[in-house]
């Protein structure tokens, strides 16, 4: 049995960040209940296109299971509170006293903790020994509104990515909500440790704005210390070169030569023969003419086809990869058996999300499956049923 299978996660989450924590809780054996406002939830609910069919919608197509909501709640329960309402407080504090919950957490605004009664303070007062976490934009004294863009724009990972000659871009996925998720998750587990050694709960504060700064470790000791200005670069690398995506005759690669011995092999294959000349010998000369060099590359690799240039890398040692589609990730043969997989019983559609970096030994256990996101107050009755409330009483009064 995974240590983590007696855990017990109540979970005040919405969008991605928190949901991103509590999943990967989810995936280490952890029981997550996640509580919702209603009478919509969370909004991450209607957000992205309708994928579970309804032959009694109107649309054809169930509503408020919308794609965006899905990957981040496999595994989960629903249960539905008004916290606004004094009763759906007192039902709140009676789930934390009477239930074995070990985690409170929240990506509420903190402006918001005493007014929905969520606080540390309250909360703790329960029960003692309960490790409260709380996921906020730019930490515990800030409301500030905070969403993944304007975070990434705020911690200048926007002023790293983009080309040379352009504006700053955004980055692909959410990575400050998924970096926050991240960090949330490593702190739990140390305050874990510390319950179990001490007995005693904790208060657990997660900055995203500081999470997202945090990564900046070269770029701010960099510009900090010693003034070099942060710079964009596109695809290519401040102090490596050659380090670009290069196109082929069928897609592209990227190529990252990391040291001179590298290139040396590099230079001593057939076709690159007219690159090993004393300018380019060290990673000095070859920074100092980057752009030369990346169009004498792209010149010799656009007449080769990806595969036969992943070969010769390989067999050189030198590092290379194509540059993969999102069906070509899943469909790697070290990640298509590892994709952690959910049925609908209601819908018959089945989903799949990737692995985590380490899967858990209770993962493992089953198969690398988990339920299935959850309704909107799925779990209403069944959860509130152990307090000895109506579901359909409390419903009628609008506290679920």
């Amino acid at each position: 049995m995974s240590h983590l299978d007696s855990l017990t996660v109540l979970s005040l989450e919405q969008a991605t960040t928190l949901p991103y924590m509590t999943l990967k809780l989810v995936m280490d054996g952890a029981r997550v209940i996640r509580l919702e406002s209603p009478p919509r939830g969370d909004p991450n609910r209607w957000v992205g296109p309708q994928v579970l069919s309804d032959s009694q919608a109107e649309t054809g197509f169930e509503s408020g299971m919308n794609a965006y909501f899905l990957p981040n709640n496999l595994g989960k329960e629903s249960i539905t509170l008004n916290l606004l309402e004094e009763a759906g407080r007192d039902i709140l504090h009676r789930l934390i006293r009477e239930m074995p919950i070990d985690i409170f957490a929240t990506n509420q605004r903190p402006d918001s903790y005493k007014k929905l009664g969520i606080d540390y303070e309250t909360l703790s007062g329960i029960k003692p020994d309960l490790i409260w976490v709380g996921i906020t934009g730019f930490g515990p004294t800030s409301n500030e509104a905070a969403y993944d863009p304007i975070l990434q724009a705020r911690a200048g990972l926007m002023e790293l990515t983009g080309e040379s000659n352009g504006d700053p871009m955004v980055f692909g996925l959410p990575m400050v909500d998924l970096g926050a998720g991240e960090h949330a998750y490593g702190a739990v587990m140390k305050a874990l440790y510390q319950r179990a050694v001490t007995g005693k709960g904790t208060r657990l504060d997660i900055s995203m704005f500081q999470s997202a700064v945090s990564w900046m470790v070269s770029p701010v000791l960099l510009s900090h210390s010693f003034g070099v200005k942060a710079a964009r670069r596109g695809n290519t690398h401040q102090f490596f070169a050659p380090v670009s995506v290069y196109p082929t005759s069928d897609g592209f690669i990227y190529l990252a030569v990391g040291n001179d011995r590298q290139w040396e092999a590099l230079t001593g294959q057939q076709g690159f023969e007219s690159l090993a000349n004393e300018k380019y010998k060290h990673n000095a000369g070859r920074i100092a003419a980057v752009d030369e060099l990346n169009g004498q590359l792209s010149a010799i690799f656009k007449n080769r086809s990806t595969a036969e240039m992943i070969e010769m890398c390989n067999k050189i040692s030198v590092p290379v990869s194509r540059v993969n589609t999102v069906p070509q990730v899943c469909a790697d043969p070290l990640i298509a058996s590892q994709l952690v997989k959910a049925r609908d019983s209601r819908s018959g559609i089945e989903i799949a999300i990737p692995p985590p970096a380490v899967i858990s030994a209770r993962l493992k256990e089953k198969g690398l499956t988990l339920g299935f996101p959850p309704r909107l107050g799925e779990h209403n009755e069944s959860v509130l049923a152990s307090l000895g409330c109506d579901a359909s009483e409390l419903k009628e009064r609008g506290i679920i």
